[in-house]
């Protein structure tokens, strides 16, 4: 399943063994997919492999577990309130909490408004 920009970000993230994940993360992936799956451009069977794949890496602690606390909770909501430059959806502040809270230097994002956001609080985006 090729999306655009996957290329580049397999690219960053392969092999690396400093990739931080939520369980948001593999939530918002899982509803892409079932868009997909509702617009008829996924097979579901497809969509549930890719997710089973995703969890299964997770639990094997391929990538670092993020957890969503109060105090990311606290993060997301001074990221709602303060970033008036960039308006923001919860689930954007959550994912800019998350990787604010645990020190990433950098984030993945294909989404331009929370890309904005993580750019305007000091983290490199990826893919550029």
């Amino acid at each position: 399943m090729t999306e655009p920009g996957s290329a580049a970000f397999n690219g960053v993230v392969e092999g690396r063994q400093d990739v931080l994940v939520s369980e948001l993360t593999v939530t918002e992936v899982v509803s892409a997919l079932a868009r997909r799956v509702r617009q008829g451009t996924v097979p579901r069977a497809l969509a549930r492999r890719v997710q089973h794949a995703i969890v299964a890496q997770l639990e094997a602690a391929v990538y670092e577990r993020l957890e969503l606390t109060s105090e990311v909770h606290r993060h997301a909501e001074h990221f709602l309130m303060t970033l008036s430059e960039v308006p923001l959806r919860a689930a954007d502040a959550l994912h800019l909490a998350l990787a604010t809270t645990a020190r990433a230097a950098s984030m993945a994002s294909f989404d331009p408004r929370l890309a904005a956001a993580a750019r305007s609080v000091g983290l490199v985006v990826y893919p550029v």
